[in-house]
């Protein structure tokens, strides 16, 4: 698992449109809070004929964004650029100058075994131009992982190429949409994807193979408005952080505040991870009840959980 607070950090990852118009002011304004990250995508929420004009849009509110801060405090979220293709990498950072310095790092889409390799050789070569680490958050969502006879050889063939840069993969994500999108599915407000079983299991393979390694994030819930859109945000990710996710893509601020609160740690949580991490290796007994006395806690089995508790907290804070 991750030893490192960075990789639990991401949260509510928002997504918004390259070319939108307002998102500058909206981050220099504080409108959007101050816990949350930001992807600004030039993928498929841009029209294929529109790329150089979202482009030049991103340009200009990074522009914006770095001119604001030299004269006023405000909450800059970790930033993220979801590109087309890999050459994009290079060329937005040749053109961003001193802003990119606001980048964290790029998303991958439609990650596989085709574009894997020029998109980790152009990551590398960025970080290696730039002299800092530009993260990279691959999106498991291509028509290749879905194939029950090559699954799982391609997704451990993925594996091996990301841990050449292991370090500077923050997250790997999955593309919820974009695999319902091939069978033709979309969830109602009151289901969720777990519910829906050929994606579910494609995400399970996704966690077996990548989990142990790298933090994995829930896939979007499209629903921010309209009676049960609430409840049935919440029931998901319920169901994704006991599937083994952490964080969780937005696509709207109302979605923001409940993915922070469904990844905060309780305060039993918590106490028990402490009591996990501080056990007297030297003492007889590896298992014990929680200082509550209401479930068992054990040091050889709970350690990674309690870790984890750990990171969770420090990124989420604690109910």
């Amino acid at each position: 698992m991750k030893n490192a607070s960075i990789y639990y950090s991401i949260g509510a990852l928002l997504y918004c449109p390259a070319n939108h118009p307002a998102i500058a002011d909206s981050v220099i304004t504080e409108k959007l809070g101050r816990d949350y990250s930001l992807a600004l995508c030039l993928e498929d929420t841009i029209g294929d004929s529109h790329v150089a004009e979202a482009e030049e849009s991103l340009l200009r509110s990074l522009a914006r964004m770095e001119k604001a801060r030299q004269s006023a405090e405000f909450y800059i979220p970790k930033l993220f650029i979801r590109v087309r293709m890999p050459a994009q990498i290079e060329h937005l950072l040749q053109r961003l100058g001193s802003a990119r310095e606001m980048v964290c790092g790029f998303i991958l889409p439609k990650f596989d075994l085709q574009n894997a390799p020029a998109y980790l050789h152009a990551m590398a070569e960025a970080n290696h131009t730039y002299n800092r680490r530009f993260y990279g958050m691959p999106i498991m969502e291509s028509p290749s992982i879905v194939d029950l006879r090559t699954r799982i050889d391609v997704l451990y063939r993925l594996k091996d190429q990301l841990d050449q840069i292991e370090a500077s993969i923050l997250n790997i994500r999955v593309g919820g949409n974009d695999l319902c999108h091939l069978f033709g599915f979309r969830r109602h407000h009151s289901e969720t994807i777990h519910q829906i079983r050929p994606v579910a299991d494609i995400f399970a393979d996704i966690i077996t193979v990548f989990a142990q390694n790298y933090v994995v994030s829930g896939p979007v819930w499209e629903y921010y408005s309209g009676a049960g859109w609430e409840s049935g945000f919440i029931q998901e990710l319920k169901e994704d952080r006991l599937c083994g996710f952490i964080g969780k893509t937005a696509i709207h601020p109302r979605q923001i505040p409940l993915i922070r609160e469904a990844y905060a740690v309780t305060r039993e949580e918590y106490e028990d991870a402490k009591a996990i991490l501080g056990w007297d290796e030297s003492c007889a007994n590896y298992v014990s009840g929680n200082t509550r006395k209401e479930r068992m806690n054990e040091y050889k089995t709970h350690t990674n959980w309690a870790r984890k508790i750990l990171f969770l907290a420090e990124a989420y804070g604690i109910l």
